[in-house]
């Protein structure tokens, strides 16, 4: 199969069948063998019942229903680990992305050999101050701190060679950093690609300021497993160590200058500065080495209640 759109949705019903008129379009113009799984993520509307509308009528429309809304991330995850195409596209159901960029997009991962493309808004319709403004900012800070020089991390369209989806794992608010998280995987050749941007013509946006504040709160999430999720003692046993050895050095000169009968030990400041450094640098100690035992082995991370799957009942 040439390419697998993943579409994930939260209460798009009014837009779903357009996104799937011009999906179609594109795809038959251009003769793709292609899929598209829509991820419905606990909707309130009439989403899941479009859904099967479409399923019925072609059934390269595949769906997957939560039971309740889990975010992009869950449904991405979900979508990536059920696309069988050689390339996968991802896109926003509210028809801002455009259908049209798809071609190039394939041509880019096929032909030009990238990893990873990812679309970039350069002109967008969006509000300057509730969106435009922060997302600059966002996006300067994460390009300083990975090294990746994109200019918009967090384009819903973007396009994958399959190795990728299956070889990274998404969650929480992890969609923003999806070029992060695959150049920690070892898929280094990210492109960008100037997409349109279109006017959203139906519902309202499921966004709100509150992403930006959790936005770096993920990626300094990221950034630090990229560097020391496999070895969490490499970081806490490092400070740990720092910690106690000042510590354990200022107790041993005051216990010298109270023998010298410099000080009085209960009545140094010193004295218990030196113990708090110990006593710091003995939990963070212990918090890399408890960090060792458990890292990244949780069982229930990504383990999503679904309440319909057509791509497995399939």
């Amino acid at each position: 199969m040439d390419i697998s759109i993943i579409v994930p949705l939260f209460n798009e019903d009014e837009s779903l069948p357009h996104l799937a008129e011009w999906i179609d379009r594109v795809m038959e113009e251009n003769h793709f063998d292609y899929e598209v799984i829509m991820v419905d993520d606990g909707s309130k509307d009439k989403s899941w019942e479009v859904i099967e509308s479409l399923h019925q009528k072609n059934p390269r429309y595949k769906g997957v229903k939560f039971r309740r809304n889990y975010g992009k991330s869950a449904a991405l995850n979900v979508g990536f680990a059920r696309a069988a195409g050689n390339v996968v596209i991802t896109m926003d159901a509210d028809l801002q992305d455009s259908p049209d960029e798809v071609p190039e997009l394939y041509k880019m991962i096929t032909v030009d050999g990238y990893d990873l493309v990812s679309g970039w808004k350069k002109k967008r319709y969006d509000s300057k101050i509730a969106k435009n403004i922060p997302s600059k900012f966002f996006n300067w800070t994460t390009r300083k701190m990975s090294g990746i020089m994109l200019h918009d991390f967090n384009c819903g369209l973007k396009a994958y060679r399959r190795d990728v989806v299956k070889s990274i794992e998404v969650y929480g608010g992890m969609h923003r950093y999806i070029p992060v998280i695959a150049k920690w995987a070892g898929f280094a050749n990210i492109g960008e690609k100037v997409v349109q941007h279109r006017k959203r013509e139906f519902g309202v946006t499921k966004f709100g300021l509150d992403r930006f504040v959790n936005g770096y709160l993920d990626l300094m999430s990221i950034m630090f497993m990229s560097k020391f999720g496999k070895q969490p003692m490499h970081f806490f046993g490092l400070i740990g160590s720092i910690s106690f050895f000042l510590g354990f050095v200022a107790f041993v000169i005051v216990c010298v200058m109270r023998l010298c009968g410099s000080i009085s030990l209960t009545n140094s400041v010193w004295f218990y500065v030196s113990m708090l450094f110990i006593l710091m640098g003995t939990m963070l100690f212990l918090a890399g080495f408890l960090g060792e035992l458990i890292c990244r082995n949780s069982t229930t991370r990504n383990n999503y209640l679904i309440e319909r799957d057509m791509v497995e009942e399939n």
